[in-house]
């Protein structure tokens, strides 16, 4: 124990109290903007029938948002890095909840896309920080399943969505109005998060608050019934004199930090991440952003649509559970491409399917394979990048990808109209190989600790099962 560094007495820890607290507080905050996003997907649809939207408008106020997205999670990286994982979270939070309250009173549609821009800035920013944060605390042995069920947080409010969109919008003209609203929740759950959530240890002594880290660290060991007479004794002398008053680290500036995710060492994992989260996003949001539209305009009744709508979304959960325990079992990179490469084969089958039946089945598939991918991806993302770098190189990963999210809302009504449904899940399904070719060639650190970087990354053997 003496000759434990901090952060060895934080990695060796069991899953504790304290960390369920952590994944429960970041996963509701998590849930509440997957509720957002999916609210929308349902909102449009009533829009649409309501304000006699054209498929330019309904692209531009789908896009807008995930423009907002890709400018949060690139700021908000940058700032989690240099400010904190915990403020930054609580900001976003905050954001995206009232804009998404105020979202509600609109009565034209440049006011509509003004807010969904301010929404966006705050759910783009929230989730990579988010990840971030909750993977530098958890154990090193189970920290892919933990940051998994992290994201699986997602699929309750997607869920979340689908009810409210089941029985909320279609219930009249006001029915969208109320809807967002509820989803104005997050700015009352700011303040829980706020001052209910330790800050990260690695990136308090980052910046010299040693006496900080340290009581975090012992909250989370006292968590976990290590808490004997002789911990105190024991605690101070796992940090020698000089790294208890060791010099700040300086803050690297946002210029140097974006430069070092194209080091040398960096640039290949860089280019390779950036890939996946941008074909993820374009066939992600491509799709489930428009499935209840999709299904309006294949000759669906709305209360179809969304029923259908819902039952495809319960899928996610399975998905999640499948991947959380197979991240730990075969590696991040090898889920993440195996889950992808299902998804494009269900985004083809989705295409082509002509009866109910057939749409609801490879509507699930979709959504078990897609968010499944999803839930390696924010696992394998935060361990490619030490921790100076982490919330940049999550952040920026996210942003890059929210262009796809930016395009694929205005490419999808025009050529599902041009060209046809099928075709439309073609190009999808053509994303998800694209990204499952990439996701192979990112490096597994399946149970190494979040801080060992060598030089050069390496392919470390993974643990025996």
């Amino acid at each position: 124990m003496a000759c434990m560094t901090r952060l060895d007495r934080l990695d060796a820890l069991p899953f504790t109290r304290e960390h369920r607290k952590l994944l429960y507080g970041s996963g509701v905050g998590w849930a509440l903007d997957a509720m957002d996003v999916g609210l929308f997907s349902f909102v449009i649809v009533a829009l649409t029938q309501q304000w006699k939207l054209e498929s330019g408008e309904q692209g531009i106020i789908a896009s807008v948002g995930f423009l907002g997205m890709a400018i949060g999670a690139s700021v908000g990286g940058l700032l989690a890095d240099r400010f904190g994982r915990r403020q930054v979270f609580a900001i976003t939070l905050l954001i995206f909840g009232l804009a998404t309250g105020a979202s509600a009173l609109v009565w034209s549609v440049g006011a509509l896309i003004a807010l969904r821009f301010l929404v966006g800035l705050g759910l783009g920013a929230e989730l990579p920080v988010a990840s971030t944060l909750v993977s530098e605390f958890a154990p090193p042995r189970i920290r892919g399943r933990i940051i998994v069920l992290l994201e699986a947080f997602w699929a309750v409010g997607w869920i979340a969505a689908a009810v409210i969109g089941y029985f909320v919008v279609k219930a009249g003209d006001d029915g969208w109005r109320w809807a967002l609203l509820i989803g104005a929740v997050p700015a009352i759950y700011a303040a829980v998060i706020r001052f209910g959530m330790p800050e990260s240890v690695r990136f308090l002594q980052s910046r010299g608050k040693n006496l900080q880290a340290e009581n975090t660290v012992r909250r989370f060991e006292r968590s976990a019934g290590i808490d004997a007479p002789h911990l105190s004794a024991l605690a101070a002398a796992s940090e020698s004199d000089a790294a208890e008053t060791a010099t700040v680290e300086p803050a690297v500036p946002a210029r140097e930090r974006l430069a070092a995710l194209f080091a040398p060492v960096r640039r290949g994992q860089t280019i390779a991440l950036w890939t996946v989260w941008f074909c993820v996003n374009f066939s992600y949001y491509g799709a489930f952003v428009w499935i209840p539209t999709l299904l309006v305009n294949s000759g669906f009744s709305l209360v179809q649509s969304f029923t259908y709508t819902l039952i495809i979304t319960l899928a996610q959960l399975p998905g999640y559970a499948v991947s959380a325990y197979l991240v730990e079992k075969w590696g991040r990179n090898r889920t993440l491409a195996i889950f992808l490469i299902g998804s494009a084969i269900a985004a083809t089958l989705f295409g082509l399917a002509t009866v109910e039946w057939q749409i609801i089945a490879a509507g699930m598939l979709l959504s078990f394979f897609n968010l499944g991918a999803w839930g390696a991806l924010y696992a394998i993302t935060p361990e490619l990048y030490p921790t100076k770098l982490r919330g940049t190189g999550a952040g920026w990963a996210a942003g890059f990808g929210r262009i796809a999210s930016i395009i694929a809302p205005l490419i999808v009504p025009t050529l599902a109209k041009t060209a046809g449904l099928p075709t439309v899940f073609i190009v999808l399904a053509t994303a998800f190989v694209i990204a499952a070719i990439a996701a192979f060639q990112l490096h597994d650190r399946r149970g190494q600790s979040i801080d060992d970087f060598a030089e050069e990354p390496a392919q470390v053997p993974a643990p025996a099962a």
